[in-house]
């Protein structure tokens, strides 16, 4: 009954300043929402609807005095949910960093890097600047780094591929009755795990080394490769014999018994075992 007698004498007042089309379509409009507000609860109100009374709400101070469907703290809420929803957008994370490098600069870069094995990121970054390109020496190196080849084999896919050309060598000790204590010299054949050379000395050396490697494989029977681990023993004599054969020498990593394991269990042993003691007297 107030809403109705504050309509009317907004009404009256429109029609006495000389208004009187615009406040009689306003009375009959509203008489229409009254109506309609009586038959319906709460009609359902869209997006646009929202964003219609929240401009209408910044633009016009007496909105409030106008709305009928919903409260003004609704409208209000709407305001703040639009602003969470703004800012949230405004201060989502972006992607920092410097820019990106231009194409054309890393398509450059490793053109240089495949060129040029042997240059660097200092290099590449100086011939990069007497042409008047502006880049970073740290951006050459990363781009760079990425230039990788292609992996390597692994240590058990060198042994497979290369198992009937590969011998291993390595020496055991064993104790006799009297107390000396033998060096026993063993080639092992990786095809076959066939020993195919065996010695034994008081004071190996190097050179006596590498004479059992020739004994061992007279005329053209030598081996592609040669496994061995990194002991004293196989030194500059050694290693000019064996190249002198035509023998690539593969050389296991330090304290990797692991990387040579055949000739390592074919004559692993402890004092117990009496089958590898050698038995001499002085």
């Amino acid at each position: 009954m107030l809403t109705t007698l504050v309509v009317l004498l907004r009404a009256v007042g429109l029609i006495c300043c000389g208004s009187r089309v615009v406040a009689l379509e306003n009375l009959a409009l509203r008489q229409q929402l009254a109506a309609l507000t009586r038959t319906v609860q709460r009609p359902p109100l869209r997006t646009r609807d929202r964003l219609f009374w929240v401009l209408l709400a910044k633009a016009w101070t007496e909105w409030r005095s106008t709305l009928v469907l919903v409260q003004p703290d609704t409208v209000v809420r709407w305001h703040r949910r639009w602003l969470r929803r703004r800012w949230a957008w405004r201060s989502a994370r972006r992607r920092g960093g410097r820019p990106r490098t231009d194409a054309a600069i890393r398509t450059l870069v490793c053109q240089m890097a495949a060129d040029n094995p042997l240059w660097g990121a200092p290099r590449i970054h100086g011939e990069l600047c007497k042409v008047g390109i502006e880049v970073s020496e740290r951006t050459v190196s990363r781009l760079v780094r990425r230039l990788r080849r292609p992996p390597s084999q692994t240590w058990r896919t060198f042994l497979t591929n290369h198992v009937a050309t590969l011998v291993s060598i390595d020496f055991f000790a064993v104790p006799t009755l009297t107390g000396r204590i033998l060096f026993v010299f063993v080639v092992l054949q990786h095809h076959r795990r066939r020993i195919v050379h065996v010695n034994v000395t008081d004071y190996p050396t190097a050179a006596w080394t590498a004479q059992q490697l020739v004994e061992a494989f007279p005329d053209d029977t030598t081996p592609r490769w040669l496994l061995r681990d990194r002991d004293a023993i196989y030194g500059d004599v050694f290693q000019r014999r064996v190249t002198g054969l035509g023998i690539g020498e593969v050389v296991s990593s330090p304290f990797s018994p692991w990387q040579n394991p055949y000739v390592e269990r074919s004559f692993g042993y402890s004092p117990t075992d009496s089958w590898k003691a050698v038995l001499v007297s002085d």
